[in-house]
């Protein structure tokens, strides 16, 4: 199973939309690496670069209802396409959060108060998360704030998406 997390990108943002981590006018690229140079292009959240800050993420974490929008998968995949497998959030889109499992990553709800702590610590600083899927936990840290671990509970329909792959390694497995 692939490593979950890495250096952390966050979004201090609610309602972040498919249109805005990929663009509906690269919807005709054929592959998922494809979209990778456009992910988050039109994305205006405080603070963000991104030049500066997308490149060697592997995780975001950002406020309620990520992902909103369109119903396509072309958000996950283009998220996967630089390195970022998990994004922990308030709240997620219904589709948006199936189509995340359905691509082998993971979409974390934490509570409000959670991410508000998580952003009041390691926000602005080198933070790292990782994800252990067969403990339940996420933990984030950084030289100035420390380590912080949270539990993260997940159903087994989304654990079996993420330990296979995604929906198609796990089919392929299956049937």
């Amino acid at each position: 199973m692939k490593k979950l997390g890495g250096p952390v990108l966050f979004l201090d943002k609610d309602d972040i939309n498919t249109d805005e981590i990929i663009p509906a006018k690269y919807l005709n690229e054929d592959s998922k690496k494809a979209l990778g140079p456009y992910c988050l292009e039109d994305l205006s959240a405080p603070g963000f670069d991104r030049a500066r800050d997308l490149p060697g993420k592997g995780a975001i974490v950002s406020r309620a209802n990520f992902g909103c929008g369109s119903s396509r998968e072309h958000a996950p995949w283009a998220l996967e396409a630089n390195g970022i497998n998990i994004v922990v959030a308030e709240s997620f889109a219904r589709i948006f959060r199936r189509n995340m499992y359905n691509c082998g990553m993971v979409a974390a709800e934490l509570p409000k108060a959670a991410v508000d702590e998580l952003f009041k610590r390691f926000s602005g600083q080198d933070a790292v998360m990782e994800f252990d899927v067969e403990k339940g936990e996420i933990l984030f840290s950084s030289a100035r704030a420390g380590t912080l671990k949270l539990p993260l509970s997940l159903g087994e329909f989304e654990l079996a998406m993420v330990r296979s792959g995604g929906w198609v390694e796990f089919a392929a497995g299956r049937y």
